[in-house]
Formats: structure tokens, C-alpha cells, sequence
């Protein structure tokens, strides 16, 4: 087999049976990784409010090298979907084992600056000596996930990037179906485990990521997936395909890192607000990756159907599919802002918080609300942007999104020390910042030309 028939169903069309044919199981794909971070805090919550308010540093220090990865698929899964839409399967196989060789690098050295460079680190921003201990001891548990993490994610572009997204749910399932069962065996102590709190969080989470991707790999290859792409007939490495997927996914690893590591600024500063501040915002970013789900599955479909049709030559129906996009990103974004406000109570008893916990948090949700409702429609087009091809002028308004929103949580979380329901403002900014620039850069037209 060296190309693509018409009937394999690789290439997409514009409708909306077809975006949310592929945007439901990234949903669910998405929602996975988010239903594992809430479980954590929720039992770790329970466990402990110290144990829940170190969640938030070193969750989002995970999340750093986890956006790493995500940079990685989206440059990948564009690269894929272009290819796809060219009727090209065996340059998809070779592309995909490069990622690998790539990604499985990146994450060596993710564990060796966790063991070197991160005490020292958060040595400079964690004041307690007994907050401090616990989350090193935390990451460098949890860091061993990374090279099964970054594999796992390969998945994404592979099966996204050829119009085969419904075959992220089985490995999502097991992997949430482990982290669960573990979590609540070893952060307690159940069953004859040992009661290990934190700790018990980042071994579960790492057996489930193990565990996900093994059932992925399993269906992708049951499914002769493997043998129709000719994932394995090129591993090896091929400095060609390796230099194009740098070029693709090194302005989006970049791009994503300096975002997550904003959010870890932004947790060391409110560290000096306190453990209940600490908690809250915790406790929204989980609230704030649960309500992005969909808004981030349309923006991955948003980047996979438009590489997909530029290949197919349909760039005329580029700004068509963008205007679908958007109408159904918006929607959804809309009814989880106010299903949000009307039970925010029954969020935080999850937790186990009530009291000042619920009375510092609501002021919060009332902000991120709004900022979920601007964030759907800025990260169709920031994909948009990336599906285009042109992944350095995304990086550049990640970068200018990225300045204004450290000097704005500096100035608001240290220099003027106001409450975190100001600094949770910062969303509205980063938002408007990534929105405006992409939607001009797509405006223009300039991407038309653009050769991956």
C-alpha cells in the first residue's frame, strides 16, 4: 500500500457531523488526563489540606513537561493531517517513529533537570522547609511518567491527525480506571497498600499512564493500524523527517512550556497568599481544565481539519470550517459558564472545603467564567494558526501573550499583594492577547502559501 485511497476515510470534510465525529472522543481523551488531576486533589483534599495545597505546585510543574509533549503532538498531528490529506501513509510512519525517538529524549531530560536543577528551584520560591521537602519528594516520583506520557501522546497525533480519533477511548478508560482505584488505595493506605498520601498520587498516576498506553497500542495495533500506516516499517532514525518535525513542533513545545511555566509563576506567587489561597486556585485550575475540555477538542480538530483540507488543496475553506468551529466552541463555552455560577457550592464540597474556602473561591469562578467564554473562541484560532503550518508566528503570540500576563500577576499577586480573585483576572488578559494576533494573522491570508 502506497497511497491513500479516497475511501479510507483519512481525508475530512466540512461538516458538522464530521467535527464532532472527531472532536467527541478527544473530548473524552482530554477529559481523561483531567478527570486524573481533579481524583488526585479530590482524595488529597480529603487526606489533607497541606497535601491538597502542594498538589498546586506540583501538579503544574508536571503540567510544564506535559505542554512540552502537547507541543510535540501538535506540531506532529499537523504535520500527520497534511499528510493525510496528501494520500501519503508511509511518510505518516515515518514521521510518527521520529516523534518517538524525539520525544523519548526530551523526557531523559526532563528527569535528570528534576533530580539537579528543581529542588533548588523551588527552594527559592517555598518558604516552609516541610512544604518544600514534600514537593520535591513529589516530583521526583511523579517525573518517572514523563517517557510514558510523551509516547502516550504520540496516539493523539497519530489517530487525530488521520481522521481516526475514535480510538483515543479505550486507552483513556484504562488509564482513568487505574489512576482511581490507585489513588484511593495508596494515598490512604487501603487494601493492605501502604498509606503513602502525596506520594501514593504520583505512583498511581504514573501506573495509569503506563497502563493507558499499553491498551492504546494494543488497539492500534489489532486494528492494523500499524501495518496501514507503516508505523513500524521505518523506526529508525531519519534526520529528514527529524529536522521537519523540529521545525514543526519545536516553536510548539516552546510555546506550550513558557505557558505552563507562567502557571507555576503564577502558583509560586500565590504561595505567599497563603495555604488557603493555595488551595483555591488548585482547585480552579482543575475547575479550569475540566471546563476547557471541549473548548481544547475543537481547537485540536480545528488544527487536524485544517492541515487536513490546506493538503487536500481546499484552502478557500479554511475561514468556512473556522466559522463552524467557533459557533460550536462558543455554545458549549457558554451553557459551562453558567452551569459553573449556578452550583458552585456543590464544586468545592467535592473537595471537602467549605467555610472560607467556598467564601474566597465563588469571587473566583465569577472570573473564570468569563474567561472560559473568551478562551473558546482564541484557541480555535491559535489552531487555526498551527494547522496553517506556521507554528513560529504561534509562538510569537504566545510570547507576547505570555509577557503581559507575568507583568500583570507580578504586579497584582506581589507588588500590590491584592487577592487572588484580581489575580485570576489574568486569564481575561492572556485570552484577548492569543485571540487578537491570531485572528489578524489568519485575516491576512498569509498562510495560503505555507509548505510543510
Amino acid at each position: 500500500m502506497t497511497a491513500l485511497s479516497k475511501n479510507t476515510g483519512f481525508q475530512v470534510e466540512l461538516s458538522n457531523r464530521q467535527i464532532i465525529k472527531m472532536a467527541a472522543p478527544i473530548s473524552f481523551a482530554i477529559l481523561i488526563p483531567q478527570i486524573n488531576f481533579v481524583t488526585n486533589n479530590i482524595f488529597l483534599g480529603h487526606y489533607s489540606k497541606q497535601a491538597l495545597a502542594i498538589a498546586g505546585l506540583t501538579g503544574v510543574y508536571y503540567l510544564i513537561f506535559s505542554a512540552i509533549g502537547y507541543g510535540l503532538n501538535n506540531g506532529l498531528q499537523a504535520l500527520i493531517a497534511r499528510r493525510a490529506g496528501e494520500n501519503r501513509p508511509e511518510e505518516i510512519g515515518k514521521l510518527f517513529s521520529q516523534a518517538v525517538f524525539i520525544g523519548l529524549s526530551i523526557s531523559l531530560l526532563g528527569i535528570l533537570i528534576t533530580y539537579t536543577i528543581t529542588p533548588h528551584l523551588f527552594g527559592y520560591f517555598i518558604n516552609d522547609a516541610e512544604r518544600l521537602q514534600q514537593a520535591v519528594s513529589f516530583c521526583k516520583i511523579r517525573i518517572w511518567g514523563l517517557p510514558f506520557l510523551f509516547v502516550y501522546q504520540m496516539r493523539n497525533a497519530l489517530l487525530v491527525g488521520t481522521n481516526q480519533s475514535k480510538y483515543l477511548v479505550g486507552g483513556a478508560l484504562a488509564e482513568a480506571v487505574t489512576n482511581i482505584l490507585l489513588d484511593y488505595l495508596l494515598i490512604f493506605g487501603k487494601a493492605g497498600f501502604p498509606e503513602m498520601g502525596l506520594n501514593g498520587a504520583a505512583v498511581s498516576s504514573i501506573i495509569a499512564e503506563i497502563t493507558g498506553l499499553l491498551v492504546i497500542y494494543l488497539v492500534i495495533m489489532n486494528k492494523g493500524i500499524g501495518k496501514q500506516l507503516h508505523l513500524f516499517k521505518n523506526f529508525r532514525w531519519d534526520a529528514y523527517n527529524s529536522r521537519l518535525i523540529f521545525a514543526m513542533s519545536a516553536p510548539l513545545v516552546f510555546q506550550h512550556g513558557i505557558s505552563i511555566v507562567s502557571w507555576e509563576y503564577f502558583f509560586l506567587l500565590i504561595d505567599a497568599h497563603g495555604e488557603i489561597a493555595l488551595g483555591v486556585s488548585n482547585t480552579m485550575r482543575n475547575i479550569l481544565g475540566l471546563s476547557g475540555i471541549v473548548t481544547w477538542a475543537f481547537g485540536s480538530t480545528t488544527n487536524a481539519m485544517v492541515s487536513n483540507i490546506i493538503g487536500q488543496g481546499r484552502q478557500d475553506q479554511v475561514w468556512v470550517l473556522i466559522r463552524k468551529m467557533i459557533k460550536l466552541s462558543l455554545g458549549s463555552a457558554i451553557v459551562i459558564a453558567i452551569l459553573l455560577n449556578l452550583f458552585p457550592d456543590l464544586l468545592f464540597s467535592l473537595y471537602g472545603q467549605s467555610g472560607e474556602f467556598v467564601a474566597a473561591a465563588v469571587p473566583v469562578v465569577r472570573v473564570m467564567s468569563i474567561a472560559i467564554i473568551i478562551m473558546s473562541f482564541s484557541v480555535v484560532f491559535l489552531n487555526a494558526v498551527t494547522g496553517s503550518g506556521n507554528s513560529r508566528v504561534s509562538l510569537l503570540i504566545e510570547l507576547f501573550a505570555i509577557v503581559l500576563y507575568c507583568v500583570y500577576i507580578y504586579l497584582v499577586l506581589d507588588k500590590f499583594f491584592l487577592s487572588i480573585t484580581y489575580g485570576w483576572m489574568s486569564e481575561w488578559l492572556y485570552w484577548v492577547c492569543l485571540f487578537l494576533p491570531s485572528f489578524l494573522y489568519m485575516r491576512s491570508g498569509k498562510w495560503k502559501n505555507k509548505v510543510i
